[in-house]
């Protein structure tokens, strides 16, 4: 029974180290492939408040976007939604593409309550194949994906951040 276990022990252990190392190499290869997807914008598909579809090709050509990953109920996404309504004039060059989860209604509400519905250069969307935060490499919210005019990538922000600074980090590319 020990001499059994002396050649089981050494194969279970190669095995699990195994096991080990192809989930460490996957995972770093799927964060090299998505850092790589995002370097411009991916194509994408989302449902805007109004029932419509909304994807690269309704982008405005020439202009920086801001991708604002929320949900109605967050308090920072709330407080950056204010943030920028309080800012809105420093704004207008750029494209603002707001990005929930949450079914269209809930995501007008929120628009409608920030005040920031009725402009021709923000967007609300509704993600209902839950593909964003896997093809931005999102994790946490609010989170922004900032993109100069010729659609690259500048930055990725995790958390809240004041206007001042997002309008210089939009521009410093231009």
């Amino acid at each position: 029974m020990q001499k059994h276990l002396k050649i089981i022990i050494p194969f279970l252990f190669v095995g699990l180290f195994g096991s080990l190392i192809f989930q460490i190499t996957s995972k770093i290869k799927h964060k090299k492939e998505v850092a790589e997807n995002i370097k411009t914008i991916p194509n994408f598909d989302f449902q805007n408040v109004n029932g419509g579809r909304f994807t690269n090709e309704n982008l405005i050509k020439n202009a920086p976007t801001l991708f604002v990953y929320f949900d109605s109920e967050c308090e920072f996404c709330n407080e950056e939604a204010e943030m920028i309504k309080q800012n809105i004039d420093k704004f207008s060059t750029f494209q603002l593409i707001f990005v929930s989860i949450e079914n269209p209604d809930k995501i007008k509400d929120f628009a409608i309550n920030h005040k920031l519905i009725n402009y021709d250069k923000i967007n609300f969307l509704s993600d209902t194949k839950i593909s964003f935060a896997p093809t931005f490499d999102v994790k946490s919210l609010p989170c922004l994906v900032l993109y100069d005019k010729d659609q690259h990538l500048i930055e990725k922000i995790k958390g809240q951040i004041k206007p001042e600074v997002l309008i210089k980090k939009l521009t410093t590319k231009d």
